[in-house]
């Protein structure tokens, strides 16, 4: 008979490529993955493939994976978008559905900022009509005077990682740079020789602005009719961050009536957009979204969201992951996660009765990060001891909450035994509590249990363990070995842990092999233990 565990090694998930991508993608997913290929912008040929089944799908800008195509998906476990932004992804359905959405948040920064430099410098010196009006046997010198950069002030909205970049590329022209970002710190643009200022100021003293938001509810036509009003007539505005942020309506009104003096633009609020009446102006320069068309972006991206597949498909928990409680996950936080997931199984598998709550506690150097995605961590741990299927970084909280179960994060600097140390506490409905403890050991991070409720312990978290509380009293080893010896499984390691001689022990084993459920009966009977409890740790 085959085994789930081996059918899965046999059948290889299934990838679904459904844009083209550079061909690193493919090299970074490696020869552990049956890739399929489909055209994601056909929507007939897109359901189709996901109806198959699928286990991951690649995507860039043209395929919409919108509830349709998730609910059509049969066995989805993450979506990757090759890029940066996820207009054409339904994270809600993908995050009811237990789908990861992955993508490649730093992939073309650098590609987009020099796209908007590019656009920037295009628009200063009417390059665009200048070049057109040459191709057509005109030489205009007059016509296309335009303006200098240096000396002059920069706005940009926008101030996150491409913004940045942007700024610090543009100080080299000799510009003065100011940004609005209502979540930035003055001090974090103060250290890159920014002002950080309203967005009224960044409208009037601007010679020059560039957006670099998302589109969101907050920032829809954010720069439109009213915002254009309190602009100079010299100003050039630069789009290449998303459509629909720009009043297209207004801009056009404004630069057809000399409100503003000229613009470059890479997005648009509806596209492919081929018949804008900005096009008809010759103080507008417009690219179609090449803002991430760079060979080095895209296999940049490529790369990342093959990384974030792999990863997605083995279980673990995805930096990039945009649906998953707890956001960007600190490196020194990453080995903690597992740690986490393997401690609320224990506990859970201890549990006297139903599990109501699963809390983390943080000691040492690490709390002073962000540890909230723990909490995510201890409830995927124990959704799988209770026996739920399919539970991921992604459904986990949802399923814990179909069930009623909690869980918080409680952080301390203090940890007198360990450089950290991570417990979970699970909490049961008839008032009862299992503490474990564990931490990661030396240069390798090796995976301990150090304490079951104040009893101390050295045991490795292996697959198959097993436990025992009962009274200190001699024989218990014997009987143990014993009756694990009549079925020739193997004992890898034992620890005891004890409050006093004679008083209350508790045993642990690491075994080689499942022990039958009869066998724990027979552990019980012979032992006289309160309780004696097999947990095979799964890692899904």
């Amino acid at each position: 008979m085959i085994t789930r565990r081996e059918l899965q090694r046999v059948a290889k998930p299934v990838v679904l490529i459904a844009e083209e991508l550079s061909p690193a993608t493919l090299d970074a997913l490696g020869p552990d993955f049956e890739v399929r290929n489909c055209n994601g912008a056909d929507r007939s040929e897109l359901l189709a493939a996901l109806s198959k089944g699928v286990d991951a799908v690649l995507i860039r800008s043209a395929t919409k994976m919108d509830a349709e195509a998730i609910s059509a998906a049969k066995g989805l476990k993450v979506i990757a978008r090759a890029g940066v932004g996820l207009d054409n992804v339904e994270i809600p359905a993908a995050t009811a559905a237990g789908v990861m959405v992955v993508n490649a948040p730093t992939s073309n920064i650098v590609s987009a900022a020099e796209l908007a430099i590019g656009l920037l410098l295009a628009s200063a010196r009417s390059i665009s009509p200048a070049h057109a009006a040459l191709r057509g046997g005109k030489w205009a010198r007059s016509k296309y005077t335009g303006a200098e950069l240096f000396e002059k002030t920069l706005g940009i909205v926008g101030f996150g990682r491409i913004g940045q970049l942007v700024a610090h590329r543009m100080q080299a022209f000799g510009m003065d740079v100011v940004a609005y970002d209502p979540y930035l710190q003055p001090a974090k643009a103060a250290q890159l020789n920014v002002k950080l200022v309203e967005l009224d100021e960044l409208l009037k003293v601007s010679d020059f602005i560039t957006i670099h938001l998302p589109k969101t509810k907050e920032t829809a036509n954010l720069i439109g009719t009213d915002a254009l009003k309190k602009v100079k007539p010299t100003v050039r505005i630069i789009n290449a961050a998303r459509g629909g942020v720009l009043d297209e309506s207004a801009l056009y009104e404004a630069l057809k009536n000399g409100k503003v003096a000229g613009a470059g633009l890479d997005v648009f609020a509806t596209e492919p957009c081929t018949d804008s009446p900005l096009f008809t102006l010759d103080n507008v320069v417009a690219t179609p979204h090449l803002g991430a068309s760079t060979d080095e972006a895209q296999e940049r991206a490529g790369i990342a969201v093959a990384i974030s597949v792999r990863k997605a498909l083995s279980g673990e928990l995805v930096p990039d992951a945009v649906n998953v409680k707890g956001g960007v996950i600190d490196e020194a936080v990453r080995p903690a996660l597992p740690l986490v997931e393997k401690l609320a199984q224990v506990a859970t598998g201890l549990a006297s009765d139903v599990i109501v709550s699963l809390d983390v506690e943080v000691r040492g150097e690490i709390s002073a990060l962000d540890v909230s995605v723990l909490s995510t961590s201890a409830l995927k741990g124990g959704l799988i001891a209770m026996g739920c299927e399919d539970v991921t970084y992604v459904n986990a909280p949802n399923l814990a909450a179909e069930r009623s179960v909690t869980s918080a994060v409680m952080t301390d600097p203090e940890s007198p035994d360990h450089r950290n140390l991570v417990s979970v506490r699970a909490a049961c409905a008839d008032g009862s509590q299992v503490f474990v403890s564990g931490t990661l050991m030396g240069i390798k991070q090796i995976q301990k249990i150090v304490a079951i409720d104040k009893l101390d312990l050295d045991l490795k978290p292996t697959n198959n363990l097993l436990f025992l509380r009962y009274t200190d009293i001699p024989g218990v080893v014997g009987i143990v070995g014993n009756a694990l010896g009549k079925l020739k499984i193997n004992i890898a390691d034992m620890q005891v842990g004890r409050t006093q001689e004679g008083g209350q022990a508790l045993m642990a084993l690491t075994v080689d092999s499942v022990i039958p459920k009869e066998v724990i009966e027979i552990i019980a009977k012979e032992t006289g233990a309160s309780l004696v409890r097999f947990v095979n740790l799964v890692s899904e």
